[in-house]
């Protein structure tokens, strides 16, 4: 005897099928992990394990139903259809689509964290809209990690298979039950799905962001655990990062913090060197020797070190290629969301450039890429630069092979490209500032046929590309010092952000921001050695403004190492909604609205010893409250020029 079609079929075959879901974001979560282990594997393990699949699941729940909203509604429909199998098939394929580029999204950010340590935002699709080269990168990493591509392919092919398809309902005999039973489905359905995306049902719940992660977990770099991919991209499309808090009023706000600039007019003789800044790609201070008590990989740069000015800790103020640039050359760090990929970029901006241009300067911008690539040129352009040189004029001049010389991946190779940039520096009328941002020392971690056996294979893939960069940059300063403008110039020399770490303490929220900020002087007239206090990349441009006696206002969130006393220097960065804010000798980590921790970061290298309740940070937190505001309202208001 046949059994009837059950009315609850179609509503807890629905139901049934959001579980499997839940189970797939889990295993997600787990390999996510995994792939990261150095730095989130202990979590497993760890006495906040439970609070992380708690928050865990409050974030799946709000993505899951955003992505499946679709399926649900068209499961929960009272419909009498003669085309049932079709109706079901369809649903199903919705389903099984959506769910399976969640998968990707959520396997696949597990190996850009290493790189950013956080969830992939919807930033992203403008950070690469104008590379081309997209399709290699993404097939060299499908080789790479190729169990996680056959952990998606069973992920996927197991919510086909278990996917539960109810009975037909055309053969249902009691209609009216059975358009009851959807309709209260449907209608339960609707407010709990509208309270699952916001976080909450309750008015007094606010709909739920990246940084309530943090409420989970202890560190900044566990709130990728918590979150996941699918919700970090949908929850950041169209948002405005930029939103004023009202810590102060506007002349309490004056009182502690100010991003202009003035240098008093009797404190520094007027200079007219040259400067020369020097972007880095991935030159992370974990990998350099004479910042270490190891050897590192970068012997050239050690012995430029020792005739250089540094400071005890230098940082930077963001993760990614695109916050190197506008914090180095514009004192513009990274809140939320890299800069010039927010509404803000359009604002008046500042800048190295643009202040050296009013008086007489020529500036410069080079990079080895594309033109265009990683919008580079645009705020090149934007922030004064008069001319930029990237891989169209590198093929143009003929003392140079031209795309012989292209990486196949990025951009041209680093050492014939700072060949040409010393070079072609010595055409330009002085006094000039121009920068660079190499490239080498980048994902898919390749050196040129030539160097192959030199550099061989070392701890992590990188490493090789260091030694390769490192080799590059000797040979710049070889060329550059036979060059007429090379005494009369200042170098800077930076990163734009950290990469693969080997060493624990690199691996901490703040650790992951450590990058090398070299004053180096040929002529002897800037101070050497290893200074007091803390530096960041927003500190560069008006350190340099200060020291070359710059006496015109400008707007720059940083401070002149110069004329700041050692205990006053500090560091800000944003990691997962936590800033981070140095001073002294510790670490204050605030998320908008409470103290999360506060670390002895000198000794307690690995973090692993919070403070919050032992020591009074009310000061500190005042301070980093100031710049967040000032910050936030300089953004909104187009106030970042004067």
């Amino acid at each position: 005897m046949k059994t009837r079609p059950s009315i609850y079929a179609t509503s807890l075959s629905a139901f049934i099928n959001l579980v499997w879901v839940y189970a797939v974001y889990a295993v997600c979560r787990i390999a996510y992990g995994l792939e990261n282990w150095s730095v989130l594997g202990g979590n497993f393990f760890s006495d906040g394990m439970w609070d992380i699949w708690k928050g865990g699941f409050l974030f799946d729940t709000s993505a899951i139903l955003y992505t499946n909203s679709l399926y649900m509604v068209l499961m929960l429909l009272p419909l009498h259809l003669k085309e049932w199998k079709g109706w079901q098939k369809v649903a199903k394929c919705v389903f099984v689509s959506v769910n399976a580029l969640a998968i990707c999204m959520n396997l696949a950010d597990a190996v850009y964290f290493k790189y950013t340590g956080r969830r992939t935002t919807a930033t992203i699709f403008s950070e690469f809209s104008n590379e081309g080269n997209l399709g290699n990168v993404f097939g060299v990493e499908l080789l790479n990690h190729w169990y996680l591509v056959l952990l998606a392919i069973v992920l996927i092919v197991g919510l086909s298979r278990l996917y539960v398809m109810p009975k037909e309902v055309v053969k249902i005999k009691s209609w009216v039950k059975y358009y009851l039973v959807q309709v209260l489905a449907l209608a339960l359905f609707v407010p709990l799905c509208i309270g699952g995306m916001r976080g909450g049902i309750t008015k007094a719940v606010r709909p739920i962001t990246i940084s309530n992660a943090n409420q989970y977990v202890d560190r900044p770099e566990d709130a990728a655990l918590v979150l996941n991919t699918p919700f970090s991209l949908i929850r950041t499309i169209g948002k405005n990062v930029f939103v004023i808090p009202d810590y102060f009023q506007e002349d309490q706000l004056a009182t502690l913090y100010s991003p202009v600039h003035q240098l008093a007019t009797d404190s520094v003789m007027p200079k007219k060197k040259n400067v020369v800044v020097m972007i880095v790609e991935s030159f992370g201070s974990e990998y350099i020797g004479a910042l270490n008590d190891y050897a590192g990989y970068t012997p050239f740069l050690d012995s430029l070190i020792s005739q250089s000015l540094t400071w005890e800790y230098s940082f930077g103020n963001g993760r990614k290629s695109i916050d190197g640039m506008p914090s180095v050359l514009s004192s513009i760090p990274m809140f939320v969301e890299p800069f010039f990929l927010t509404p803000a970029s359009v604002n008046d901006v500042g800048g190295i450039a643009r202040e050296l241009n009013k008086e007489g300067y020529y500036s410069a911008f080079f990079h080895g890429a594309e033109n265009g690539s990683m919008g580079f040129q645009a705020f090149a352009r934007t922030t004064g630069f008069q001319d930029y040189f990237g891989r169209t004029e590198y093929n143009q001049d003929k003392r140079f092979k031209g795309d012989e010389d292209f990486d196949g991946t990025w951009a041209i190779w680093d050492e014939p490209f700072m060949q040409y940039y010393a070079l072609t520096m010595s055409e330009f009328k002085e006094p000039f500032v121009s920068a660079i941002f190499t490239a080498s020392s980048h994902h898919p971690y390749v050196v040129p046929e030539a160097y192959k056996d030199i550099y061989p294979e070392e701890e992590l893939v990188i490493h090789k590309c260091v030694r390769y960069t490192d080799h590059a940059l000797k040979r710049f300063f070889e060329t550059a010092s036979k060059q007429p403008w090379f005494e009369n110039t200042i170098f800077v020399l930076t990163a734009d952000h950290t990469n693969l770490s080997a060493v624990p303490e690199y691996q901490t929220s703040l650790g992951g921001f450590s990058v090398p900020i070299v004053f180096f002087d040929p002529s002897g007239e800037m101070p050497r050695g290893t200074r007091e206090g803390i530096a960041q990349q927003i500190d560069i441009m008006p350190t340099i403004l200060g020291y070359l006696g710059y006496e015109r206002p400008f707007v720059a969130f940083g401070c002149d190492l110069f004329h700041t006393p050692a205990e006053d220097t500090w560091v800000v960065n944003y990691l997962n909604g936590i800033y981070q804010y140095v001073k002294g000798d510790y670490l204050v980590q605030f998320d908008g609205k409470d103290v999360k921790a506060v670390y002895r970061f000198k000794e307690d290298k690995l973090l692993e010893h919070n403070l919050v309740n032992q020591v009074d940070c009310t000061e500190w937190v005042d301070e980093l409250k100031a710049i967040i505001q000032s910050y936030m309202y300089r953004m909104n208001n187009n106030q970042l020029v004067m």
